[in-house]
């Protein structure tokens, strides 16, 4: 099954009626990544007024947010309604706020968490994972530039080559992919070549 993330930390932020929002994302596969990453902004901006968080997780489907002394409702559930309308997943969002001294109302609050949470998410990088699955493809040197000529047409992405007495080449390609990649290898080759399963996992592949 598909999934979005982030690549990377990303941060951007904005000031409405002088209080200064800061909105922070990054990666986060487990509740412990995220609550460390909580802490480290927590940490780095101590002292903000506030630092409202929110993360969803595919592990267990679970999602957690927290208001962090904001009036109930009008921080972390804006950024994790944000995260969920992105699609996001395996994801952390920090909100940091400095107050400027003049009131937002909940309405003000909730547009304001809203927006620097978006900010964040506009300023990374976003990753698109589905499932992949690696492969060992040996032959010998005369089929190699067929072999080379065929891996464009899935998208195919070498991940390592060993030009000894054989070729052996050990890929990465979607898994939805791979049956038509094996079928067309079989044809090609008269049925001599074949790409064996090594292993499976998510990447960032169109």
């Amino acid at each position: 099954m598909e999934y979005k993330t982030v690549s990377a930390y990303a941060a951007d932020e904005f000031v409405e009626r002088k209080s200064r929002f800061i909105g922070h994302i990054a990666p986060a596969s487990t509740e412990e990544e995220a609550q460390d990453f909580i802490a480290r902004i927590s940490r780095e901006h101590r002292d903000a007024s506030h630092n409202v968080y929110a993360y969803i997780l595919r592990t267990g489907g679970l999602s957690r947010c927290s208001d962090n002394g904001e009036p109930q409702g009008t921080g972390g559930v804006p950024v994790l309604d944000v995260l969920q309308k992105e699609g996001l997943t395996d994801v952390c969002a920090v909100v940091t706020r400095y107050f400027g001294g003049i009131l937002l109302g909940t309405g003000g609050l909730v547009r304001a968490y809203s927006h620097g949470a978006k900010l964040a998410v506009d300023a990374a990088r976003i990753l698109h994972m589905s499932p992949c699955s690696e492969v060992a493809v040996e032959c010998e040197y005369s089929f190699y530039g067929k072999l080379a000529y065929l891996l464009p047409d899935y998208r195919i992405q070498t991940l390592s080559s060993d030009f000894g007495e054989r070729v052996t080449l050990n890929l990465l390609l979607r898994s939805d992919r791979l049956d038509p990649f094996r079928k067309a290898l079989t044809e090609l080759s008269n049925g001599q070549v074949d790409a064996l399963l090594t292993g499976e996992r998510f990447e960032d592949m169109e």
